[in-house]
C-alpha cells in the first residue's frame, strides 16, 4: 500500500475530497451549474411542499377561495422548475463527470508512458489495468452523483431549519439534533470507513491482476498441470475480496440503520412538537402540515447523501490509487526541449558508467566503457545478470545513468528529448509484443504513415513475406491477444520486419534470434546483415552464429567490461571470451 493511500484514513474530512476536486479541472463550470441546479430543486421541493401543504390545510379548515387561488397559481409556477431543475443538475454533472473521467483516463496513461518501465515493473499489469478502468470510472459516483446532493444538503436544511424557525423556534430545534447526527455520522465512521475502502480497492486489483496472469498463462497451466494450483491462488483472492466486501457492508449496514433511526426520530419530533404547540395556541393550526411536511423533505437531500456517502469510501480509494500513479515521479525527465542542432552522427559512447537500480542495491554494471563507430556492428556477450541489457535500457533512456555518460554523436543522451533520441533508435527485443490489431499496423507500428508497399518490402526484408501471405487474411490477419496464433519464430520477424521499416539509424537486437529455428535463423541473419549496413548495431546475443559477424565483441562480468576485442583476436587470448565460447560449444 502506498504512503498516500496509507494516510487517507487520517486526514481530514475536507483534505480527503481535494485530490478529487484537483481533478475536475477546466471542467469546474460545468459542475457548479450543477450545483446550483441542485441546490435549486430541493429549494424548489421545499417551497411547492410547504406550499401545498398550507393550501390543503387551508382548504379543510375552510379558508375561502380566493386565499386558496393564490396558493394554488404559486404551486403552478414552482411546477415546471420542479422537473425541469433536476433534469438540468443530472445534465450537467454527467457531463463535467464524462469529461472529467476522458481527462483522468488520458492522464494515467501519459502517465503510464511517463513511468515505463521502472514504475511499472514494481506492480502488476493486471493491477495497473485496474486503475486506469475501474477506478477511473470509479469517480462518477462522486463528480456525478455526490458532489452536487452534498452541497445540496448542506444548505437545503440550513433553509428549513430557517423556514421552521419562523414558525416556531421549537420547531427548528427539536429537527436540528437530527440534522447534525446525520451530518456527523461519516466523519464518525470515515477512519474505519477509508481503510476498509482502501482494502476493497487493493483487493480487487489483486484479483484482476491474478485473472489477468492465469489467462496470459493458460496454455502454461494447462501443459504443466498446475491448473488447479493457480484456481487455488484466484479463489483465495476472490476469497479476501470477498471477506473485504462483507466488512465493507457490515459498516454500510450500520450507517444505513442508525440514518433511518435518526430520520423517523427527527421527522417524530418535530410532529410531536407541532402538535403541542398547535394545543398551547402557540402554532396556528392550518401551520401544523406545513411543519411536519417541510421536516419531511428536509431529510431527502440528507439521506440521498448519506445512502451515496456509504461507497465514497471507495471513491477516495480510487482516487488515492490514481493520485499515486500521477504524482509519482519519473524514473526520467527531460532537461531539455530540443535535440542537438545538425546532423547526429551515429556514433555510440559508454564512458565510465556506472548505474544501480535502487540506491540500495548493489551497481548492475560498473565503469563500463566502449565505442561503437557508425556502420559498426558490437556484440554485447556475458553470462546472464552480466549487464547487457541493462546498457541497452540505458542507451534507451529508460533509466539515467548513476554515473559516467552514454553519448549518441557526441551528445550526451540526456541532451535529447526521450522522443527525439528514441527516434534514432528502434529495437528487436527478445520477447516480441504483437497487439491484437492486423499484421500490417502491427509491422508499421513506429511508423505509421508508411504505405502497404512500405511494409510489404519491410517485410520480405524479414523473410517474413511468405508466410504472412500463407495466413487466411494475409497482412489483415490479426495474430491475436500477444500474438498467440503465430509461431515465436514468425512474431520474431514481424518484429524485425517493423525494426526494418522504422529505419533508425541505430539498431539494437537483443537476442533477436534466440526463437528461431536454424533455417529461419540463416534466413534473418541474412536479413539482418543486410539490415545492419550503414546501421550503427548493438547485439545482445548468446549464439556464437550472430557473435561472430560483429565487428567489436564487449565481453561482460558482473557488470564490467572483462575484455573487448574482434571475435579472432578474443579467442586467441583464451580468456573469458574463450571460456563463454567453450562453454557454449560443450555445454554446462
Amino acid at each position: 500500500m502506498t504512503a498516500l493511500t496509507a494516510t487517507s484514513a487520517r486526514r481530514l474530512p475536507g483534505a480527503r475530497f481535494r485530490p478529487l476536486l484537483a481533478l475536475l479541472g477546466p471542467h469546474r463550470p460545468l459542475l457548479l451549474g450543477a450545483i446550483v441546479s441542485g441546490i435549486a430543486h430541493h429549494l424548489v421541493v421545499l417551497a411547492s411542499a410547504g406550499v401545498g401543504a398550507w393550501v390543503v390545510s387551508r382548504a379543510i379548515t375552510g379558508g375561502a377561495a380566493g386565499e386558496l387561488r393564490g396558493g394554488l397559481v404559486v404551486l403552478g409556477l414552482l411546477l415546471p422548475l420542479l422537473a425541469f431543475t433536476p433534469w438540468l443538475e443530472s445534465y450537467l454533472a454527467h457531463v463535467a463527470a464524462f469529461r472529467v473521467l476522458a481527462d483522468v483516463r488520458n492522464r494515467v496513461y501519459a502517465a503510464f508512458d511517463r513511468l515505463a518501465p521502472g514504475y511499472l515493473l514494481q506492480r502488476r499489469s493486471g493491477d495497473l489495468g485496474a486503475a486506469a478502468v475501474s477506478d477511473v470510472e470509479q469517480l462518477e459516483l462522486w463528480f456525478a452523483h455526490t458532489l452536487s446532493p452534498l452541497v445540496s444538503a448542506a444548505t437545503v436544511p440550513a433553509a428549513a431549519l430557517t423556514a421552521l424557525a419562523v414558525f416556531h423556534p421549537a420547531l427548528a430545534l427539536a429537527l436540528a439534533p437530527a440534522l447534525i447526527l446525520l451530518a456527523l455520522l461519516p466523519a464518525w465512521l470515515r477512519r474505519r470507513a477509508a481503510a476498509q475502502g482502501a482494502a476493497l480497492r487493493a483487493e480487487l486489483g489483486e484479483l484482476n491482476a491474478e485473472v489477468v496472469d492465469t489467462l496470459q498463462g493458460l496454455r502454461e497451466l494447462l501443459t504443466s498441470g498446475a491448473g488447479d494450483r493457480q484456481l487455488d491462488r484466484v479463489l483465495d483472492q476472490d476469497g479476501r475480496l470477498l471477506r473485504a466486501r462483507l466488512a465493507h457492508g457490515r459498516r454500510s449496514g450500520i450507517e444505513h440503520a442508525v440514518t433511518n433511526a435518526a430520520t423517523t426520530l427527527g421527522l417524530l419530533a418535530v410532529l410531536v412538537t407541532a402538535a403541542l404547540l398547535v394545543s398551547a395556541g402557540a402554532l396556528r393550526p392550518e401551520l401544523f402540515p406545513v411543519a411536519v411536511v417541510l421536516a419531511a423533505t428536509t431529510f431527502a437531500p440528507v439521506t440521498a447523501v448519506t445512502d451515496v456517502a456509504r461507497d465514497l469510501n471507495l471513491v477516495v480509494a480510487a482516487g488515492d490509487r490514481i493520485m499515486t500513479v500521477l504524482i509519482t515521479p519519473a524514473p526520467v525527465t527531460d532537461r531539455v526541449t530540443t535535440a542537438p542542432p545538425g546532423p547526429i552522427e551515429p556514433r555510440v559512447r559508454f564512458q565510465d558508467v556506472r548505474f544501480r537500480y535502487a540506491p540500495d542495491l548493489p551497481e548492475a554494471i560498473s565503469g563500463v566503457g566502449f565505442t561503437v563507430a557508425p556502420a559498426q556492428t558490437a556484440a554485447l556477450v556475458g553470462h546472464s545478470g552480466a549487464g547487457k541489457s541493462t546498457c541497452a535500457n540505458l542507451l534507451m533512456r529508460l533509466w539515467d545513468v548513476t554515473s559516467g555518460s552514454i553519448s549518441v554523436g557526441g551528445h550526451d543522451v540526456r541532451d535529447f528529448p526521450q522522443e527525439e533520441l528514441r527516434r534514432l533508435i528502434t529495437l528487436v527485443p527478445q520477447d516480441v509484443y504483437l497487439f491484437n490489431i492486423s499484421l500490417r499496423d502491427n509491422i508499421r507500428l513506429g511508423r505509421p504513415d508508411a504505405t502497404d508497399a512500405d511494409v510489404e518490402a519491410a517485410a520480405r526484408a524479414a523473410y517474413a513475406h511468405e508466410f504472412i501471405r500463407g495466413l487466411p487474411d494475409g497482412y489483415d490477419t490479426v495474430p491475436g491477444e500477444l500474438g498467440a496464433r503465430l509461431s515465436g519464430g514468425q512474431r520474431q520477424r514481424i518484429a524485425i520486419a517493423r525494426a526494418l521499416l522504422k529505419d533508425a539509424p541505430i539498431l539494437i537486437m537483443d537476442e533477436a534470434v534466440s526463437n528461431l529455428d536454424v533455417e529461419s535463423e540463416q534466413e534473418v541473419a541474412a536479413a539482418m546483415t543486410a539490415a545492419r549496413h550503414d546501421r550503427t548495431t548493438l547485439i545482445i546475443a548468446h549464439r556464437l552464429s550472430t557473435i561472430r559477424t560483429a565487428d567489436l565483441i564487449v565481453v561482460l562480468g558482473d557488470g564490467r567490461v572483462v575484455e573487448s576485442g574482434a571475435h579472432a583476436d578474443l579467442v586467441s587470448r583464451d580468456g573469458a571470451y574463450a571460456r563463454l565460447l567453450a562453454g557454449q560449444l560443450t555445454g554446462p
